[in-house]
């Protein structure tokens, strides 16, 4: 288990959280992200929801991510203690203690799932219920301190929520929820090893076995070229079906060129050249990474509206 009490008990300071702190525990960065796939996924969707049920899809939605973000915290405080990313996080600033962290998590899984199922259907609620569990357990309980393919395996579980959103609309998985939970099940690994890259120092400080952290810089460097040349033909392919278009396939041929080329410098750079410019092209292609993702899924969404214009998809 994760030694929260011990961190606490010797440097945390009394503080009464306030709302802020309680917003900030359910990570809304990451939470962004997965109410926009997530619209995107329903939207697109061949089925139509009525607006107030598409409205509470997304805010159940909205509240499992962020009872993932809770129970995150609640069991990594002792590695966000130590990582210089993480340290300023409420729980091992202080700011909310581990039980609190760990009721709030408790609290939204269920409520977010039994009002999803409630909203929707049972199958969207079962999707968005092994969803906090493969992010809270099998990701952050295990993968994450166990292996370097960690954020391989555990990056399903940010490719979930477009597949939710589409079976809520359509209480079904198609090939196009699949592509969708493809693209970013496949995205995530350079994503997040370009980042792995210049924080390696903290990952090895909290002892977490990031692929920079047992393989080396360069190895990872590798594995970014290849992970990127495999998104490359889901990026298409999803483009390709019923929620694709020409202007789909145009975003995505451009987009996935720039990431190889990206990828490709990365894969090249010298390491001490890197460590001179202090990662500048990492940190660029990390930037990029989260561009990418939101350009694509933008332009699925803009498929759809030209789509019911009568002028869009194939």
């Amino acid at each position: 288990m994760s030694d929260t009490t011990a961190y606490h008990g010797a440097t945390a300071t009394p503080h009464e959280p306030g709302f802020g702190d309680y917003v900030q525990l359910l990570k809304p960065r990451v939470m962004s992200l997965v109410v926009f796939t997530a619209l995107v996924g329903l939207l697109v969707a061949p089925v139509a929801l009525h607006p107030v049920e598409a409205f509470a899809a997304i805010l159940f939605v909205a509240l499992g991510a962020g009872a993932s973000g809770a129970l995150n915290m609640w069991w990594d405080a002792d590695i966000d203690a130590v990582m210089q990313r993480t340290a300023r996080r409420p729980v091992p600033a202080g700011k909310v203690q581990a039980g609190e962290a760990l009721a709030v998590g408790l609290a939204l899984s269920g409520i977010s799932v039994v009002m999803l199922g409630l909203a929707t259907n049972l199958m969207a609620a079962a999707l968005l219920a092994f969803t906090i569990f493969f992010y809270a357990v099998v990701y952050s309980m295990w993968l994450k301190r166990t292996t370097p393919q960690n954020i391989v395996i555990g990056g399903a579980a940010g490719a979930f929520p477009p597949m939710i959103g589409w079976v809520c609309a359509t209480g079904s998985v198609s090939v196009e929820a699949c592509l969708m939970f493809g693209l970013i099940f496949m995205w995530t690994p350079p994503h997040f090893w370009a980042l792995a890259l210049f924080m390696k120092e903290d990952y090895h400080k909290a002892g977490v076995p990031m692929l920079t952290v047992t393989h080396g810089r360069q190895a990872t460097r590798l594995h970014i070229l290849v992970y990127t040349l495999l998104l490359v033909p889901v990026a298409l392919g999803a483009a390709l079906t019923s929620i694709g278009g020409p202007l789909t396939l145009a975003v995505a041929v451009a987009l996935n060129v720039w990431f190889v080329i990206g990828a490709w410098r990365i894969w090249t750079r010298d390491e001490t050249v890197a460590e001179a410019d202090r990662y500048a092209a990492e940190k660029a292609f990390f930037r990029f990474s989260l561009l990418y993702l939101f350009l694509h899924f933008a332009a699925f969404l803009v498929e759809a509206a030209l789509k019911s214009a009568g002028i869009g998809g194939w």
